[in-house]
């Protein structure tokens, strides 16, 4: 996996590429986590469409768990705990039944996966 990140007006926009792997995408998240501490935003848009994969379940009920543990742990590093991150991918790394956004979210996190980009940022620009 590969990504890059730019910071735009009032978000965080992360292009990943690559075949997807639970470990690279665990060290990615930790960098994009600290980019956004950084910068102090509050959002983030993941674009994830162009990775390939097909993670398994275990896979991404250990990314969810993973993702929301590390916004909680970078708090006192400056992130927002309000941080809010869009994804977006397509299937078959975007699941259906949203089973990693579920995780992270009954761990705290504010997270919400796309099948569209334009979703996801109108769902960041609807955030206060």
């Amino acid at each position: 996996m590969t990504f890059e990140l730019t910071s735009e007006s009032d978000y965080v926009y992360v292009t990943a590429t690559g075949e997807f792997s639970l470990d690279e995408a665990q060290r990615t998240f930790l960098e994009i986590l600290e980019s956004v501490a950084v910068a102090k935003l509050t959002k983030v848009l993941f674009d994830g469409s162009m990775l390939v994969g097909e993670p398994k379940i275990i896979e991404r009920f250990y990314y969810g768990e993973f993702a929301a543990r590390s916004v909680a742990s970078f708090a006192s590093r400056g992130l927002s705990p309000a941080t809010r991150f869009a994804y977006v991918l397509e299937e078959p790394m975007l699941d259906p039944e949203r089973f990693g956004e579920a995780v992270a979210v009954n761990r705290g996190m504010i997270v919400r996966a796309f099948d569209n980009l334009e979703a996801a940022r109108a769902w960041l620009e609807a955030a206060p």
